[in-house]
């Protein structure tokens, strides 16, 4: 096995003034590549503590990816600290620094003389393309390890990761084959309910039962390596059955782009009216490009469930919408929602705490009830349901 780290730097970092999305994703993205990750660090603007971790983990990985600290900026440390470590100097490179005139040039505007330190990396190392801004990337060999420096701005970091540093490590390396992963996403069950459902499964050597809880959705995971294949197909029916009536979608697709393809293919448009969400449940499904024919985001008032129920319908034939759907906030912690189809309205209040629940998560939660109910709804399930630790205290139809 390649022992593949990661060093994230910055004080922004550091002190998690910003969240590092960028390590979360180089781990995830490895990980499914068969390059686990074996260790993350992450370090402040110091000089001194760059140059002490990459000498520590140079003894110890066989590649680094260093992240953050090549901007123009005086605490942009990344490259002094890599020159450093390997005792050597920092050297313009005339090639770089022309590609960031050229940049700046075709924006109109005037590259600032500080830029020039994007353009300065170790004498002895490799440039790594930086495709889609000015920092140029590098490589450096340092003892047992092959260190790769890039910018901490994400979009730039994750092309310069699949197109520059995957092949290199491909080349470079004869990597493992990518472990298998069995994913399905339920709502409405709580974590250990779904993992003491689970206790009795034989594992084979090597393969996990994994959850990730990310309210108001638990993932579960079934993972191990690709020789296991074949025991692993045969156990996740298993899984299926447990997570039953709670499922809402298996691999990485997510709920909205199912609904989506779903009423794309039935040629069914979509309309919204949307309270408590403050137009959460519009901008999950056009992201998907879900059909929606109309959008609207209202005050909060109190309304009992019929006249929530009413007021889809009456979204639904104003719009000439095949279906709509309706959020309401009420006091004492009552949350309506209603789906109106061509077949009749349906509509439920849930009861969430607003002392033990933020309002971001009741927001959440809301809004994946009503995508459930919808997802339910297009595949000829009851739209009304066992919902686990969600408090639903009425239903209704209305014809």
């Amino acid at each position: 096995m390649i022992n593949v780290e990661m060093l994230s730097t910055g004080d922004e970092v550091l002190h998690g003034q910003i969240t590092d999305t960028n390590a979360a994703w180089l781990a995830d993205l490895f990980f499914e590549q068969g390059l686990p990750l074996t260790r993350r660090n992450t370090v402040g603007d110091s000089l001194e503590a760059l140059v002490n971790i990459l000498r520590e983990r140079s003894e110890h990985a066989d590649v680094l990816i260093v992240n953050g600290g090549l901007g123009p900026t005086s605490d942009d440390l990344s490259a002094l600290a890599a020159a450093t470590a390997k005792g050597e100097e920092l050297v313009l490179h005339a090639e770089w620094l022309s590609h960031m005139e050229q940049f700046f040039s075709e924006r109109g505007r005037v590259m600032a003389p500080s830029n020039r330190k994007q353009a300065e990396i170790p004498a002895s190392a490799e440039l790594v393309d930086n495709p889609v801004g000015t920092a140029c990337g590098f490589a450096v060999q340092l003892n047992r390890c092959l260190m790769f420096f890039t910018p901490g701005v994400p979009s730039e970091f994750k092309v310069m990761v699949e197109k520059e540093i995957l092949p290199r490590l491909r080349a470079r390396f004869t990597l493992p084959e990518p472990p298998l992963c069995l994913r399905l996403t339920t709502f409405g069950r709580s974590e250990s309910d779904l993992a003491q459902s689970l206790d009795h499964l034989q594992l084979p050597a090597g393969v996990s039962m994994g959850y990730r809880s990310s309210m108001p959705i638990i993932e579960l995971k079934l993972t191990g390596p690709a020789t296991e294949k074949a025991a692993m197909l045969a156990l996740w029916p298993e899984v299926q059955r447990v997570a039953g009536e709670s499922l809402i979608f298996e691999g990485t697709e997510g709920l909205p782009a199912q609904i989506a393809r779903e009423l794309q293919a039935r040629q069914l448009s979509l309309t919204l009216s949307e309270q408590l969400t403050g137009g959460l449940l519009a901008l999950q499904l056009s992201r998907a490009d879900t059909p929606l024919l109309a959008s609207e985001v209202v005050p909060s008032q109190e309304e009992t469930l019929a006249q929530t129920a009413h007021w889809a319908a009456e979204r639904r034939v104003k719009h000439f919408a095949g279906l709509a759907l309706a959020v309401s906030g009420l006091e004492e912690e009552h949350l309506n929602i209603a789906l109106s189809t061509p077949e009749g309205t349906h509509a439920l209040r849930m009861k969430m705490s607003a002392t033990r629940y933020s309002m971001a998560i009741r927001q959440e939660v809301c809004a994946m009830m009503a995508l459930n109910m919808l997802r339910r709804w297009l595949n000829g399930k009851p739209v009304a349901s066992e919902h686990g630790w969600i408090n639903v205290v009425d239903t209704l139809f209305l014809p």
